[in-house]
């Protein structure tokens, strides 16, 4: 699969990066067996980049994650995990994690931190975790309400860390394609972790952020590319960023649909070639749970998806005429 450089660090990813939220019980629950196969099918599949977080499963994908890959040539991937979350004991935990997403006991509660002593716990929690001796790319995740306290003191930590050679890249994760613009513009970071603000029903990261990454050389990692469902199965009763869609944003998508079935391409596979295209993108990242969800990502990534799709969606009006199109002769893998 190919790689592209994240900014002018050295660290790199594959143009389909591994999500792990899924192998720390989002949603429901996975087995350790389940986990470890995932992750095996990702690596048979020739993805080489995997994103974690404490905030998964309360650890446990960090966890199942190192695990997985400890066997693993340590050159040969590349890890990211996130900071700006600290996980502390529950002294006495009772039920579960469900209401932050996740199917695991409540045996921790998250802390906000973005405090530069809480940047570097939190890395020395997860490597403890993931059991390596270093991970190579380390973002703030979803400084959305702290943004003073993490450009102050947990971004220019991270750049110490990079400076020290801890890390390789660093860089910020979330849903807000504004405040990551304002990333961009004022720190020297190395990438950003985009979710669902540049897919085929929101392009909202056009107005700032992928043309300010493009000229400071920032790269992209685009997740979210199914906001969350409404891409990948269009329905009444769908949802849009995990609540449910406006029925108007599912009549637009079935109406892609409609066109992409007219070409033998799943939806699916067109809202992952989407979001490719920029020049600022480096690479999509797609969650997975089971071996048969990654190997159903590797192939939507695979289909070869004709030009006139693409020009019949600018057509009917569901694509601006202004954003970049995939190149059907730049396939994402070798």
């Amino acid at each position: 699969m190919r790689q592209a450089q994240l900014g002018r660090s050295t660290a790199t990813v594959t143009r389909l990066s591994f999500g792990a939220a899924g192998i720390g019980n989002l949603f429901a629950p996975v087995t350790d067996e389940s986990a470890a196969r995932t992750v095996q099918a990702a690596w048979a599949a020739g993805i080489r980049s995997f994103d974690t977080a404490p905030h998964y499963g309360l650890g446990l994908s960090e966890r199942r994650l190192g695990a997985a890959l400890r066997d693993r040539p340590r050159a040969e991937y590349t890890v990211a995990t996130k900071v700006g979350r600290l996980l502390e004991p529950v002294p006495h935990p009772a039920g579960d994690d469900l209401a932050h997403g996740f199917a695991v006991s409540a045996t921790h509660r998250r802390v906000w931190d973005f405090s530069a002593d809480g940047v570097r716990r939190s890395l020395e929690a997860s490597l403890q975790r993931l059991g390596l001796d270093r991970v190579d790319i380390v973002h703030l995740h979803d400084p959305d309400d702290h943004f003073a306290e993490a450009i102050g003191q947990a971004y220019p930590a991270l750049e110490q860390l990079r400076a020290e050679g801890v890390v390789r890249a660093i860089g910020v994760g979330m849903n807000r394609s504004e405040i990551l613009a304002r990333f961009v513009r004022d720190t020297d970071i190395d990438a950003v972790l985009l979710a669902g603000r540049y897919t085929l029903l929101d392009q909202g990261a056009t107005a700032e952020l992928l043309p300010e990454a493009a000229r400071r050389a920032v790269s992209v990692v685009v997740g979210g590319v199914f906001n969350s469902g409404v891409l990948a199965n269009p329905r009444p009763g769908a949802t849009f960023d995990y609540a449910a869609a406006p029925p108007e944003l599912v009549e637009r998508a079935l109406r892609m649909q409609t066109i992409c079935e007219r070409h033998g391409v799943p939806l699916r596979a067109a809202a992952v070639r989407f979001a490719l295209a920029p020049q600022a993108v480096a690479g999509v990242l797609i969650g997975a749970r089971s071996a048969e969800e990654v190997a159903d990502a590797v192939r939507l990534l695979n289909l070869d998806i004709p030009d006139a799709l693409w020009q019949e969606l600018r057509t009917a009006g569901l694509l601006p005429d202004h954003l970049p199109l995939p190149q059907r002769d730049q396939p994402p893998c070798a």
